[in-house]
């Protein structure tokens, strides 16, 4: 806002109207992702499904998200989020809806898969506020966007377990899912008409060469490469899950081709990195317009943490409240809603932090209190009670959303015309995070599950107290007072 003042309720500012039909498209995709939690319970009684196999279709749901976000982050930059939002919650609610009335394992892990499409919607949203917020208030515009966007995963947790049991048949579940999905579409059509990607006079700056994010040094062009092998070894990990040597969904052979093409999109991926970049160690990009890829490979590790943690966690909480504290699932589903439910004031409130006392010093004292707390997790046993658990997962979480915040309020600061692509990158970290948690959690026991995202987060944090650098101040833009009607289009 031009004025310097930023009134969440001040609906007569565009930029706030903006915000909350963005935040709310968020939440719509939230719903639909990451409802499969509280729902699992549902269905994995209702079809007869093995705890191995309940556990893969949680790790399924999050992996499509991976290269969905690096995919999207680019569009995003060339085409802009008015129509990408429409095109994610339309079609992943069409896809929803294909699951929940799917009715073989094999149908169901494919949707599933297929899903995790909806996830990459967060990446549209960061690069929307980043076009209608001055960078002195992107710290909590975008805190609020991914916090309350966020707090979809609990409005699906306190709503869709409730519309299952009313239904009253083993079936609940597939018309609770439907449900959900129906009004994403819904709302994915009325987002086209509510917003525009700018303000009124504003230019929508697109990248140079698309296919591949634009560095400037030969440092970083190495740093870029090495920093795509984790996704590629996310996926890598999935196929390995699904293998004979695990769930036995498919066998070696396809293992080994999913292997095989995996190592040939990366090496596509380096040529391609290389055909945009390889130009700057013939032709060194002038110092005043260099930035550090460094910023960006350090806030895609700790959101690898951050998010990676959220998504792990809200997926496997409510069956963790009945495997080791025997409680009804409705009350699971709702202890584990609690923990989304943060996400209200946690994540932008590390935003607000970060917008006050700096970035990197906002990130280290957020990393120091993911440490602790989930090393403590780590020490939970069966005899504890749930209430104390429950307070310690809520501290955990509180310190994990607020790293969230804190770390989108720095990514539209590094490189503006790549704010989508840099915001995907990261955001396709924090499901490498999902994934490698989540595999963790289906061969661990949960208390260990706990004690390893301690040690990571203690690892991450080294990386940020070391090696991050707080961002030099970016020219901010004077945003059009002029308020517009709310169809109007361009």
């Amino acid at each position: 806002m031009s004025d310097g003042n930023f009134n969440l309720f001040r609906l007569g500012r565009e930029n706030i109207r903006i915000l909350h039909y963005t935040w709310f498209a968020f939440f719509m995709t939230f719903v639909v992702w990451l409802g499969l939690g509280p729902m699992m319970p549902f269905i994995k009684d209702s079809l007869g499904l093995t705890d191995q196999q309940a556990k893969v279709l949680l790790i399924l749901n999050v992996a499509m998200t991976i290269p969905s976000r690096i995919v999207v982050g680019m569009l995003v930059d060339r085409f802009g989020p008015r129509i990408m939002y429409t095109i994610i919650l339309v079609l992943g609610g069409l896809i929803s809806i294909a699951f929940a009335w799917a009715d073989s394992y094999e149908q169901l892990a494919l949707l599933r898969f297929l899903s995790g499409f909806i996830g990459a919607g967060f990446v549209v949203g960061i690069r929307m506020i980043g076009e209608w917020f001055p960078a002195r208030q992107t710290g909590i515009a975008q805190g609020i966007y991914g916090g309350w966007g966020n707090f979809g995963s609990a409005g699906a947790a306190m709503t869709l377990p409730f519309i299952a049991v009313a239904m009253g048949d083993s079936d609940g579940w597939r018309y609770a899912i439907t449900f959900a999905s129906l009004a994403a579409i819904g709302y994915g059509l009325l987002y086209f008409f509510l917003v525009t990607d700018t303000p009124e006079g504003s230019t929508y700056h697109r990248p140079k060469k698309s296919g591949a994010m634009e560095v400037t040094s030969g440092f970083d062009l190495v740093l870029y490469m090495l920093m795509n092998v984790p996704l590629f070894l996310a996926l890598a990990l999935l196929a390995w899950k699904l293998s004979p040597a695990q769930m036995n969904l498919f066998d070696q052979t396809t293992t080994y081709l999913i292997y095989g093409l995996l190592a040939a999109i990366y090496l596509l991926k380096v040529w391609k990195i290389w055909h945009v970049n390889g130009h700057i160690l013939r032709n060194p990009v002038p110092e005043a317009q260099r930035y550090k890829f460094k910023q960006v490979a350090i806030l895609d590790w700790a959101y690898l943490v951050t998010f990676g943690t959220e998504l792990a966690v809200v997926s496997m909480l409510a069956m963790f409240y009945v495997s080791w504290f025997d409680i009804p699932k409705v009350t699971a589903a709702l202890l584990a809603g609690i923990y989304p439910f943060i996400n209200l004031v946690a994540r932008p409130g590390g935003g607000w932090l970060s917008d006050r006392i700096g970035r990197k010093l906002t990130l280290i004292i957020i990393f120091a209190g993911i440490t602790a707390s989930f090393l403590v997790l780590g020490l939970v046993e069966r005899s504890w009670p749930v209430w104390l658990v429950v307070a310690i997962t809520i501290v955990a979480g509180i310190f994990s959303k607020a790293g969230s915040g804190a770390v989108y309020a720095m990514v539209p600061l590094i490189q503006r015309r790549m704010t989508g692509q840099i915001a995907g990158m990261a955001g396709a970290f924090g499901n490498v995070g999902a994934v490698f948690f989540l595999t963790a959690n289906s061969v661990l026991e949960y208390d260990q599950f706990f004690m390893l995202i301690g040690v990571i987060a203690g690892a991450v944090f080294a990386l940020i107290f070391f090696y991050l650098e707080e961002p030099a101040g970016r020219e901010e833009r004077k945003l059009s007072p002029r308020p517009v009607a709310a169809f109007e289009t361009k």
